[in-house]
């Protein structure tokens, strides 16, 4: 084993209070085997004295009863060492697991139990599979804490900006500096707008990860889902000076699909303000929707400034952006839009994907099952 890797448990890194562990374990199956090797040779030369007597009583020769008492003794040793054998294998194993699990009690969960390799390289046995489970498990509750810890220094981030706004707005009122002038105090109400979408933004993506996200599901006609996003973002796209267009390929009755209306069309609306917000003037923004396989495709795409590729496997984390010098204040929201849109078409069932080319536009494709 490399020993590059720490966090895998060896003898010498094990805790100080499992140091007598491994040897603790390996004497109790010792004395439990060897307890029983005692009591099956014991049986066995008593059964063998008592079938010798009773053949040497009879007319036949009992040269053949000795030859299979002396197989029996060797066999029987044999046996056992095969079964202690396959017992022992695992106590090393055992032992790491437990020493281990110690350790993650303890809130260490980048521990990591050896996985040892059989014959020709695999990895077999119920112990091998003890290992690797163990493994996985450490993994994810390392994978799920990293989450936890860097979603609350976001959280806090970005609840932190408007907070100082709306503390030092109301402390230069109280203490003279500023007027309370309707100016000012709209400027402090549109903070605490802020504040409250972040807020229902982090409570609707909590409910939709954690599976409870309550959805209001009924026959969906795509082409007024986005007929009612063009008619929403026509004014922005209009002021911005971006063609916004939408199109569709099929009867509406091809294009429905079970869902909850307002959950998607907060989804394509997220969609459409992000295409919008990175689309410079002259460019534009294309809604379609088609029915392929059995699915309802719907396509976002931009002709904005793109992604670059190294950025588009978290496009859908929390608080992400690709240009981290932007801020709230150029528009470029909250950071969760994203990832509400990937967890609110995967609560429909659904699946979302995303390609970009740098300089040329990004697009976005939603799949959803077709109602029937």
């Amino acid at each position: 084993m490399n020993k590059k890797h720490k966090n895998h448990w060896q003898h010498e890194n094990w805790p100080e209070h499992w140091s007598g562990k491994p040897a603790g374990l390996f004497v109790w199956f010792a004395f439990v085997f060897g307890t029983l090797a005692v009591l099956l040779l014991g049986m066995s030369g008593a059964l063998i004295y008592l079938l010798i007597t009773a053949v040497s009583e009879s007319k036949y020769s009992t040269f053949p009863f000795f030859l299979s008492a002396c197989g029996s003794i060797l066999l029987i040793p044999l046996l056992l060492r095969f079964i202690g054998g396959r017992a022992f294998a695992g106590v090393g194993t055992v032992a790491q697991v437990m020493a281990a699990a110690d350790k993650v009690a303890e809130g260490d969960f980048t521990v990591r139990v050896l996985e040892k390799e059989g014959r020709h390289g695999r990895r077999r046995g119920r112990f091998a599979r003890l290992a690797r489970s163990f493994n996985q498990m450490t993994a994810a509750l390392q994978q799920a804490d990293e989450q936890r810890r860097n979603l609350t220094a976001d959280v806090a981030h970005e609840l932190r900006t408007p907070l100082h706004i709306i503390q030092g707005n109301l402390e230069g009122i109280l203490d003279g500096v500023y007027e309370p002038t309707p100016a000012h105090i709209q400027a402090t109400l549109e903070e605490t707008h802020l504040l409250a979408r972040l807020v229902d933004d982090l409570h609707t993506l909590a409910q939709a990860e954690a599976g409870q996200l309550s959805l209001h599901l009924a026959p969906v006609d795509v082409t007024e889902l986005l007929a009612d996003v063009q008619t929403s973002f026509s004014g922005q796209a209009e002021t911005k000076g971006v063609k916004l267009t939408v199109s569709f390929d099929g009867k509406p009755a091809e294009l429905t699909m079970n869902g909850d209306a307002g959950r998607l069309d907060q989804v394509l609306g997220n969609l459409a303000a992000n295409a919008l917000r990175h689309t410079p003037p002259g460019g534009g923004v294309t809604l379609h929707a088609a029915r392929q396989n059995g699915m309802v495709q719907i396509v976002v795409q931009d002709t904005g400034e793109g992604i670059p590729e190294a950025d588009l496997t978290f496009v859908f984390d929390r608080f992400w952006r690709g240009d981290r010098a932007r801020t709230r204040a150029d528009g470029s929201g909250g950071g969760l839009g994203l990832a509400i849109v990937k967890q609110l078409v995967v609560a429909h069932h659904g699946r979302v994907a995303v390609s970009s080319t740098p300089g040329q536009g990004t697009t976005f494709t939603l799949s959803f099952p077709a109602a029937s």
